[in-house]
């Protein structure tokens, strides 16, 4: 299938990766603003019993059209579908805004995250398109650099907007920043290459929907649903199973057969499943022990969280001079061990240890991050024929967003098993510990006996993160040696 790259001058990409930046800060933001405006909103609106709706709708839809969208980049132009999906997220943004019930916000952030499943792979996409193979691994390190950046700016637009403003204005921040990097875009970016026609597998667009919404909701909605879990569960396989069979036999699949031929492919989605789950152990579960068991403030707590987010940033930046002078192969390696010692540190945390070791295990997480996740990403692409890069690319974001959710789940569960375990007749004994109130008010003694049991359920926590992240490593080695930016990379036929 032949497809022709628009030709961009070398003066117009540092712009064209500016817009790319300012959308996929977009995109990454929205979940961490959100988070901090919610109290007030829910004030307002009432609904709490949907709250979790609010982010569990958002992740869902986003995580659903993913490789769908990268599947229409390749088949139809990553400009023209970049416009399609900024466009919905920024329409869901303004209505979110003017939402007069929690249900209403629920129906909108579900619109916004139709288009923020557009925003981050094309984006990534995009910049691959426009640089070539030597120059990409910088550009995708500084896009990359992007995740760790919101995840501390989030908190404090939240917090400022709120202080200062109505709270629609945290959804409505959105319009600006996408607006200016659509106009970017529609100046600098050429329009996309001549394609032939081609025909969506809408088939398999069906069952991918399917069992990702069915397992997905299983994972985020475990809790809730009780035994249904398990219904969604089989009915996911099932999907999958449908999905296979169809992409097997259709002359155009939603995921071609060139993405199971390459050994880079394989190891940049097993690496993005990995690094998903494997980021959860340590967002989910490092402030709750900061708090409830060293008994630290929530200061304290995002002050420790921020050191991986300003680790992944230096990390991705660094991580182009390490692919060139070394190989993909090297610098993921280094990456994954960036994450198991990270992981590890973690195991030698008690409630007598100090702050220090909770926030290196947090910046060498972060810096492993930023190093393997870059190096899977730009390996991806470089790797792909142009006809397949877009689909490609979200696949191994598609595979990240994938297992955040199922390290979630895997790692609560480990969580509540060994909490019903030593403590079967207290309740909620994080939540105990984690209020000031009910914490001054315990005795001595109580204390003392909680905050070992939480703090051992939380060890095995992050045991069973530090074996996920060993996968890492062994993703890392299933890219062949010796690949590297500075050359094309051998495809396998």
């Amino acid at each position: 299938m032949a497809v022709t790259t628009p030709v961009v001058k070398s003066s117009h990409r540092p712009l064209i990766l500016t817009a790319c930046m300012l959308s996929m800060f977009m995109a990454a933001v929205e979940v961490t603003i959100v988070a901090t405006a919610m109290p007030t909103i829910i004030g307002d609106l009432g609904g709490f019993s949907l709250l979790g709706w609010v982010f569990a709708v958002y992740l869902l839809t986003q995580a659903i059209t993913v490789p769908i969208y990268g599947r229409l980049a390749d088949l139809y132009g990553c400009r023209k579908m970049f416009f399609i999906g900024t466009t919905l997220f920024l329409i869901g943004s303004v209505l979110c805004g003017f939402a007069p019930s929690l249900a209403w916000m629920i129906a909108f952030r579900a619109l916004q995250g139709l288009g923020a499943g557009a925003i981050t792979p094309i984006a990534t996409t995009l910049i691959a398109n426009v640089y070539g193979p030597q120059e990409r691994a910088k550009a995708q390190g500084y896009l990359s650099s992007v995740w760790g950046v919101s995840a501390i700016v989030g908190p404090l637009m939240g917090a400022f907007i709120v202080s200062h403003f109505p709270w629609a204005v945290v959804f409505w921040v959105n319009v600006p920043i996408g607006l200016v990097a659509m106009a970017i875009l529609v100046k600098y970016l050429p329009p996309d290459g001549q394609r032939k026609q081609h025909k969506l597998d809408l088939a398999g667009t069906g069952y991918l929907t399917l069992s990702v919404a069915a397992l997905l909701l299983a994972l985020l909605q475990a809790e809730v649903l009780g035994y249904w879990a398990l219904a969604l569960i089989v009915l996911a396989v099932v999907s999958g199973y449908l999905l296979i069979r169809q992409e097997r036999k259709t002359p155009e699949p939603l995921f071609p057969l060139a993405l199971w031929e390459s050994k880079v492919i394989i190891a940049g989605n097993i690496g993005g499943l990995i690094i998903g789950a494997t980021m959860m152990g340590i967002s989910a579960f490092l402030p709750t022990y900061v708090q409830g068991v060293l008994g630290g403030t929530p200061l304290e707590a995002g002050t420790t969280l921020a050191l991986m987010s300003i680790g992944w940033p230096l990390a991705s930046m660094l991580s182009s001079r390490l692919m060139q002078a070394t190989s993909y192969r090297a610098t993921a390696v280094l990456g994954g061990v960036l994450l198991l010692g990270g992981s590890v540190a973690l195991l030698f945390l008690s409630p007598d240890s100090g702050l220090w070791v909770a926030r290196l295990a947090a910046f060498s997480i972060g810096a492993g991050m930023g190093l393997a996740n870059t190096t899977f990403i730009v390996s991806v692409q470089n790797n792909a024929e142009p006809a397949i890069r877009g689909i490609a690319t979200a696949s191994t974001l598609f595979t990240r967003m994938l297992g955040s959710a199922i390290g979630t789940a895997v790692l609560g569960a480990t969580l509540n098993l060994n909490l019903q375990y030593r403590l079967p007749q207290v309740n909620d004994p994080v939540q105990q510990l984690m209020e000031k109130a009910t914490r001054n008010a315990m005795e001595s003694h109580h204390l003392a006996a909680l905050t070992e049991s939480v703090a051992a359920s939380l060890h095995w926590v992050f045991m069973v993160s530090a074996i996920i992240s060993v996968l890492a490593v062994a993703a890392g080695l299933l890219i062949p040696a010796g690949d590297r930016p500075q050359t094309e990379p051998q495809r396998e036929s």
